[in-house]
Parts: C-alpha cells; sequence; structure tokens
C-alpha cells in the first residue's frame, strides 16, 4: 500500500481508504460479519483512513465502524467522521456542532476523532442545506477550533461541494487542514482546465488550492456514485442511484458519458471503467487518499487490485482527455 503525506497535518495516509458511506452501503446495511470481515482485510492490506458520517444511515455506519474498531484495535487507523448542521441550526451553531460531536463519538467508541468534516455545501450566500463563507468563518471554524482545544478532534476539514467561488475563498484562508473533493474521470475539473463547454461543474483548479494552503485531499465520487462502473445495477444493499456531483444532472446521463469512456477498457488501458475510475483518481499527485463506497467484500478487493497497479499511464491519460473532449457543448 502506497502512503502520501496529507497536507500539514504530519499524518501518513493510505491511498486507498475505507468509505463508510450510504452509497455502497456496506458499513450502513451490510451483515455484520461481512463489515468486520471486510474492515480486518483492509487493515492487513495497509488502509489506515476510515471515513464516516452521522448522516450515513442515521449513524449506523458510525456505530458498525466504531463496533468494528473496537475489536479489531488496529494500532493505526485514523478515522474523520462529519458534521451536517439543519436549517434551523445556524443561531446555536456551536451547540449544534459540539452535539453532534458527541453523539459520534459515543457511536464510534472513541474520545476523539481525527479528522473533523463540515458536512454542508458551502456557497456565497448560504440558504436551504448550504451555509455562507460567513457562516463558516465566523461560525463553524470557532466551533470547531474549541473542539479542537478540547482534545475532542485533531484537524479541522470541509466537504467540498457547493459554489466554486466560495470554495476557493474558504480554502484560500487556510484555516481547514482537510478537503473532500469530487475528482472523477467524468468532472476532473479540481485538477486540471475543462474544455470549453464542458457538460460540468467547473471546480476551478481546486488542487492549486488546496496544495498552496497545505491542505490534505480525500478524494470523494471518484466512481460518480457508481455510474462509473457504466452499469445502471445496483446491489440489494446499496443505496437507490444517488444525485450526480458536480457532473450530469441526472445519474442516467453519467452511466451514458461514463460508457463512452469503454475504449480505455478495448484497447487496454484497464481491465474494467472501475479499474480504470480508481486508477484515475490517484493519478493526481494532488490527491492523498481517496474512498470508494462498497457494498461487497469483493468490491473491496476490486478497489485494492486496483490502487496496487498504481495510477493510470501517460498514454491512458492522454486518451482519456480526447475522450473528453467528445462531451463538450452537450447540455448537463
Amino acid at each position: 500500500m502506497q502512503f502520501r503525506t496529507f497536507g500539514r497535518t504530519g499524518l501518513k495516509v493510505s491511498v486507498l481508504g475505507f468509505g463508510c458511506g450510504a452509497v455502497g452501503g456496506l458499513m450502513v446495511r451490510g451483515d455484520p460479519a461481512d463489515q468486520e470481515r471486510v474492515v480486518a482485510r483492509a487493515i492487513d492490506a495497509g488502509v489506515n483512513y476510515f471515513d464516516t458520517a452521522v448522516l450515513y444511515g442515521d449513524g449506523e455506519s458510525e456505530k458498525n465502524l466504531g463496533r468494528v474498531l473496537q475489536k479489531l484495535k488496529p494500532a493505526n487507523a485514523i478515522v474523520g467522521t462529519k458534521v451536517r448542521l439543519a436549517a434551523g441550526d445556524p443561531g446555536r451553531t456551536a451547540d449544534a456542532i459540539a452535539a453532534s460531536l458527541e453523539g459520534s463519538l459515543a457511536r464510534l467508541r472513541l474520545d476523539r476523532v481525527d479528522i473533523f468534516h463540515l458536512h454542508n455545501p458551502i456557497t456565497v450566500t448560504g440558504g436551504g442545506s448550504s451555509l455562507s463563507v460567513r457562516q463558516v468563518m465566523d461560525d463553524v471554524v470557532p466551533a470547531f477550533e474549541r473542539l479542537r482545544a478540547q482534545g475532542k478532534i485533531r484537524f479541522l476539514g470541509i466537504t467540498a461541494l457547493g459554489d466554486t467561488a466560495a470554495l476557493l475563498q474558504v480554502i484560500d484562508a487556510g484555516v481547514f487542514d482537510s478537503a473532500q473533493v469530487v475528482y472523477n474521470m467524468l468532472n476532473p475539473s479540481a485538477g486540471e482546465q475543462l474544455p470549453k463547454d464542458y457538460p460540468a461543474q467547473d471546480y476551478g483548479r481546486l488542487f492549486d488550492h488546496t496544495k498552496a494552503a497545505g491542505i490534505g485531499v480525500v478524494g470523494i465520487r471518484v466512481l460518480a456514485g457508481g455510474a462509473l462502473s457504466g452499469s445502471a445495477e445496483r446491489h440489494p444493499i446499496a443505496s437507490p442511484a444517488p444525485e450526480p456531483l458536480g457532473s450530469a444532472m441526472s445519474y442516467d446521463g453519467d452511466i451514458d458519458r461514463a460508457r463512452r469512456l469503454m475504449p480505455l477498457v478495448t484497447e487496454g488501458f484497464a481491465g474494467s471503467l472501475t479499474e480504470a475510475a480508481t486508477r484515475f483518481a490517484i493519478s493526481h499527485p494532488a490527491m492523498d487518499t481517496i474512498l470508494v463506497g462498497m457494498a461487497t467484500p469483493q468490491q473491496f478487493e476490486d478497489a485494492l487490485a486496483a490502487v496496487e497497479k498504481g495510477p493510470l499511464p501517460q498514454a491512458a491519460l492522454d486518451r482519456l482527455a480526447v475522450l473528453q473532449r467528445e462531451f463538450s457543448g452537450e447540455s448537463r
């Protein structure tokens, strides 16, 4: 397993992290024996970053991860969880954040978490489920810092969803240590300039900003919620097809474009689309660790095998760029 330095934190994280989200569903709705078996296998393979959230199964993911980690007692596990503020919380941000963390710590059976991420989208003006830049900087950051001073969290993070301008403003402020960033073969804009009229949110080479700020990067949606398998079939314990993040406006649209990337497989650059997508995500030097959702033990093995093959070669990246340019001018 390759390890990368996680921004300025000094942490060494496995390039393959363990996603405990609801999309794959293993750590939310999976069989307890499978959960323990796959986490043990991951630890044995060198995986040391485990990512969960109270939002995943209304705390079920945290409970299951806590149970398994307490039993296995890995020496070097790095655990991250998240808080999502409700629309009625802004007036009591600090209390809501502290209460959420206390619940997470109890479910995880931990005294502290290594990384605590804000799970709300960040926009310029806020509203709905999103928080404004001002709310993040004036309310969330001080609340996080108090929890750090109390020894309950080590590092501060955000989930980098929302308006690109707002995200860049928060990242450039340099107050966060971690950013979870959408980066996949359907939307590589966090790492490179998009072709003209490309049908995706432009994240504005966000990796340039995380690097300048010394922020560690966690790659999310590297399989576009499963669409980059090229198949609409979903495992019984997986969530229904998720809303796309940053790419097409529908999951079916993502699947359609994913299938148009099949030359990467038929021309021998990868054994499957999921392998290509996984290896693509670790190809950018700014990427520290990636999360791949899973429903079965085999899906973890597939992700591990892909990562062990290493980043895609330049010839594959060049071929991908040609295929991506064919999307230009299409509607999202």
